[in-house]
């Protein structure tokens, strides 16, 4: 066990728990999912978790976290454990500073024992095989291999390492956080909202990742698909307690469902029997041969009444969100042919998508994916004519009434509070009638007069769909919305997208959602753009099968290759050339073979007693070790490179 959580509280204030008798522990090999709605206290569990804040002394006095003696804990925050100075190479080296301090030791044996004898070279040649024992069996030798690896698959394959953390964007930052907790690869993975800031690409990498890690895992994140992927245990902390469920996400809603239908039957069919039981005793309380009767059946009631099953609480609120529209739009809903997606102005202008072109018609629910920075937030903008374009058109069709969700909510007013932001659109709207809106989705009380730079991304979100509501477009534009909600609300938006008949159009990473919503994909990437039909698994097949049949076509390039001789003309340096890199190739990966067996023989040397017992030889033999294995790992650097 790795980590043991008992009876456990927390205070907001003196008599407000956030956390009531939390209890659960965490094995190694977990992968742990910690859901619930926002505000409930997950990141305060986490907190004291990772020490960063105690828990209070609990009713029964037996409260405690305890920490396995060898579990070391890393935990993702906000630019966690990052100094904003340091170049990201040194950054990225940090996790490997003692195999690094051990390398040079080494390296320093290594050219010391050649002029050693006697005791102080038996002691180096121990100290040299003792540290390169465990210099190699923790892969020192792979440190670039793991930084590459992790750099490429959250996104960084080009990144200039000589840039210094400071100069990398908020997101950037969380990212490159990220990659260093994951190269110090801790006992144990403590996650909050990993996916945060990830595209596509590197939150699957990432689900990858974790699933094959060695440690455990315990991750905060309303991305379902991402829980589903990755957790065999669920935990979900609502009304201040914690319950555990096995399996991954959609197995916990269908556990949670059972549970709350069980409990719905057990508690009908006890408070049936509390009336029967009841009636016994008020018809036969005052009756001299049945009274004893009654204070039997009196101790049965009270026990039941005491320990019996609980009355279902009520679910909770949920927002309340319909969308609708008024006249339907033409088949060909919108045309787009030929529009360069830019950003910036002027000098610093930058084109990230040249000539996009493709077509909405009536009723699809498009959803555009791709890689961050690609520029699918700029679509949005370019088709709806708050960025403009200078080449190519936009055409929409005769009734379109679009509806704009923005993931950064540029389109709300910071200043104006949230029931005037609703009235400046709707004059004629009475305050009775906006607070009916905004009650509906969960904005209430003195809430609605609070300035809305001061609401949470949640809120915003759910005054945009308040506005969108009222907007009633038949053609929805939607940019990241079930950022910033808790699970039970993105259920909630899920259910208003699936019912709308309207056109959509949508950019998001929320597998969940685009396999739910989305009838065709729009791909873009740095090639272009490509359409897929069907929804996001659709989509994952198509890919696959393009890889598969990619893949299928260069064996069989490179078959016919062999078999045939090329024949078109090169000139004789252009022969000269390649026969040269032929020949540089074979004498790298003779040298390769070479080397493997040198260390192959080396090793077997070493093993042998009698050898053991000569520390001269024994020096020679491990420096020569030493210089083979690195002239190894250029040899393979260089090889990989060809």
């Amino acid at each position: 066990m790795l980590v043991s959580v008992e009876h456990i509280w927390k205070y907001f204030e003196a008599d407000i728990p956030i956390l009531e008798d939390i209890s659960f522990s965490i094995e190694r090999g977990d992968r742990i999912g910690l859901i619930g709605v926002n505000g409930c206290g997950k990141t305060t569990l986490l907190q004291i978790l990772t020490d960063r804040i105690g828990f209070d002394p609990t009713p029964g006095g037996d409260g405690a976290v305890s920490v396995a003696r060898d579990c070391v804990i890393g935990y993702l925050e906000q630019n966690s454990g990052m100094v904003s100075e340091n170049t990201v190479d040194a950054e990225m080296h940090l996790p490997f500073s003692a195999l690094e301090n051990e390398y040079r030791r080494m390296t320093e044996l290594s050219e010391k024992m050649p002029g050693l004898s006697g005791a102080t070279l038996e002691q180096a040649s121990a100290e040299y095989a003792r540290i390169s024992l465990h210099f190699e069996a923790n892969d020192g030798y792979l440190t670039e291999v793991k930084i590459n690896t992790v750099l490429n698959g959250m996104g960084f394959s080009g990144i200039d390492r000589s840039r210094k953390i400071s100069s990398l964007s908020g997101g950037e930052r969380t990212r490159m956080a990220l990659c260093k907790l994951l190269l110090e690869a801790p006992d144990l993975l403590i996650l909050d909202e990993p996916t945060n800031h990830l595209d596509l690409d590197s939150t699957i990498w990432l689900e990858d990742y974790l699933s094959d890690y060695k440690g455990a895992v315990l991750t905060v994140s309303h991305n379902r698909s991402f829980l589903d992927k990755l957790c065999t245990r669920i935990l979900e902390l609502e009304d201040r307690k914690i319950k555990a469920y096995k399996g991954n996400y959609t197995d916990f809603l269908r556990q949670k469902k059972a549970d709350l239908e069980r409990q719905e039957k057990l508690y009908e069919q006890q408070q049936q029997k509390i009336k029967e039981l009841q009636f016994f005793i008020d018809k036969n309380r005052v009756s001299a041969t049945s009274a004893k009767q009654a204070k039997s059946k009196q101790h049965m009631l009270d026990r039941i009444v005491e320990e019996g099953v609980e009355k279902p609480k009520k679910p909770k609120k949920t927002p309340k969100i319909r969308l609708e529209y008024d006249i339907a739009p033409p088949k060909e809903v919108l045309e787009v042919n030929n529009v360069d997606i830019t950003v910036g102005e002027g000098a610093q202008k930058k084109t990230l998508i040249p000539s996009l072109t493709f077509e909405v018609r009536r009723g699809e629910k498009l959803g555009i994916i791709g890689p961050n920075g690609i520029g699918k937030s700029s679509i949005l903008k370019a088709i709806l004519g708050i960025n403009p374009h200078e080449h190519g058109t936009v055409r929409w069709a005769q009734n379109v009434k679009t509806a704009y969700f923005d993931q950064k909510n540029e389109q709300l007013d910071p200043r104006r509070t949230v029931i005037d932001e609703v009235h400046s659109r709707y004059p004629r709207m009475t305050d009775l009638e906006i607070r009916t809106l905004l009650g509906g989705v969960l904005l209430t009380g003195e809430n609605v007069y609070n300035p809305v730079r001061v609401l949470s991304g949640g809120e915003k979100t759910k005054l945009s769909f308040a506005l969108m509501m009222l907007r009633r477009g038949n053609v929805l534009i939607l940019d990241e919305p079930t950022n910033h909600l808790d699970s039970m609300t993105c259920e909630v938006l899920e259910s208003a997208l699936v019912e709308f008949d309207g056109t959509m159009i949508i950019v998001s990473h929320d597998r969940y959602l685009l396999n739910k919503i989305a009838t065709r994909i729009l791909e873009v990437s740095k090639d272009g753009v490509k359409s897929y039909q069907g929804n996001f698994d659709s989509y994952m097949a198509a890919k696959n099968l393009e890889r598969q049949e990619a893949e299928s076509e260069r064996l069989a390039a490179a078959s016919q290759a062999r078999k045939e001789p090329k024949k078109q003309y090169r000139t004789r340096e252009q022969r000269s050339s390649d026969a040269k890199r032929k020949q540089e190739l074979k004498e790298l990966e003779d040298s390769i073979e070479s080397l493997e067996n040198e260390i192959s023989e080396i090793e077997k040397t070493i093993a042998d007693p009698a050898v053991a017992a000569d520390y001269v030889k024994m020096g020679e033999l491990c420096s020569r070790l030493e210089e083979a294995k690195a002239e190894l790992e250029q040899a393979m650097e260089k090889w990989v490179q060809f």
